[in-house]
Formats: structure tokens, sequence, C-alpha cells
């Protein structure tokens, strides 16, 4: 088997932390489950997987995180899963171990100011050593692709910065463009697919919160400040 049909990315579902950011102070941030809507919204999303597999089987590559787990599971394709791969390369950006809420807002608030894919969390990593970790996930993906066994659909279990950085890498787009997409929702689906051409195309856009071209620059942002 040569490269999948489709790459399926999805974010986890809701998390509790979603709803109350106060719980890192308590629980590890790999440990913090689903709620009940998470898992509701994880089982829809289970549902459009279903459609777009028309019945063909998937390698699964998960994060190690206890949502991306809980969401694998609700998601309901286990007669499809040709195999589950626990990938910790695909976990959440870290930001730090216990997490003290006040110190975490401030720094949230400096990230805001200085860009998410430059700032680096003082205990954890910044958006460009996420992007780093995930370029080397994807080498990993090409010498799996060249087994001849492989499943015709791969599917990524993950979270929104991940998603949004690992489509960064593979599609070239530029620090600027990154800078202005938001993250998927809860449970959000992106899906690669393949063209008769063997490239990739993105079946819809992030949506963005400030205007954006994938080529645009450091340069041409700062030419429109003047």
């Amino acid at each position: 088997m040569s490269a999948p049909r489709q790459i399926i990315l999805v974010r986890h579902g809701q998390s509790a932390a979603n709803l109350d950011t106060s719980i890192y102070d308590r629980v590890p941030d790999y440990r913090i489950p689903l709620t009940d809507l998470g898992i509701a919204q994880a089982r829809e999303s289970g549902r459009q997987i279903r459609a777009q597999l028309a019945g063909e089987q998937v390698c699964v590559y998960v994060s190690p995180y206890l949502r991306a787990y809980q969401t694998l599971e609700a998601l309901g394709i286990e007669d499809l899963t040709e195999r589950v791969i626990e990938e910790p390369r695909l976990r959440e950006q870290d930001w730090a171990n216990f997490q003290d809420a006040d110190e975490i807002g401030k720094e949230r608030a400096l990230r805001n100011s200085y860009g998410h894919f430059f700032y680096r969390f003082r205990e954890g990593e910044s958006g460009s050593d996420v992007y780093d970790r995930v370029s080397a996930f994807m080498e990993t993906l090409h010498r799996h692709w060249n087994k001849p066994a492989y499943a015709p659909n791969t599917l990524l279990v993950t979270h929104g910065l991940t998603m949004r950085l690992l489509c960064m890498r593979w599609f070239h787009w530029t620090v600027e463009y990154f800078e202005s997409l938001n993250n998927p929702d809860n449970a959000g689906i992106h899906t690669l697919v393949r063209q008769p051409d063997g490239r990739y195309e993105l079946d819809a856009p992030f949506t963005q919160w400030t205007p954006r071209t994938a080529t645009d620059t450091v340069l041409s942002s700062m030419r429109e400040r003047l």
C-alpha cells in the first residue's frame, strides 16, 4: 500500500479543563477526562468518520492523553480499525506540570501578545517545538505507508494546536498564516484528501480570527502597519 486515500484529523471532545481550568492545579494534563458532552461530541464525529471510511480499514494514531483515548473509544469505529498506535508526538502542547491558574493566565496573555508559534511557556513548549515533533512524526508516517499491508486510511486523534501545526508543516504554511487560525471545535474533523496527482488537499479550511493568506509573512504583516 502507498500513501492512504485520506488522513483524518480529529480533535478530542470537550474535556473537564475546557469547562474549569482550575483542574490543571490538581490533575495532570494527560489524565484530564472528557465531559459527558465531550463523549457525545466524539460519538457524533464517529458517525461522520464512519461515513468517510465507507467500510474501509483505518490505521489509528492516538495521543497518549486520556481525553484522546476516550475520544477514540467514543468514535465507535473498532470494527474498521486495523490497529491503534499510541503516538506521544501527537500530545498537547506542554505548558507546565501542575498549573497555577493565575500564572497560566498571565502566560496566556503574554502568548497572545508575543505570538502562539514562538512563545515558550516557562515550564513547557513553544508552538515551534510542537511543529518540530510533528515534523518528525510525519517522517514516521511515510515509513509506515511504505509497508505493503498498510490500511487505505489514516486517522490521527489529537489536540487542536497539534492539528493546526501538523497542517502547517504539511502544506508549508507560513508562521503569519498559522497565527491567524482558530482551533477546531471539540471533536472537530479536518481531512487531508489525496488527489489524482498524489498531493493532498484539506477538505475545509480552519476558521480565522484575522484575514491572512497561506503565503503571508512577517514582512508583509509589518508593511501593513506602515
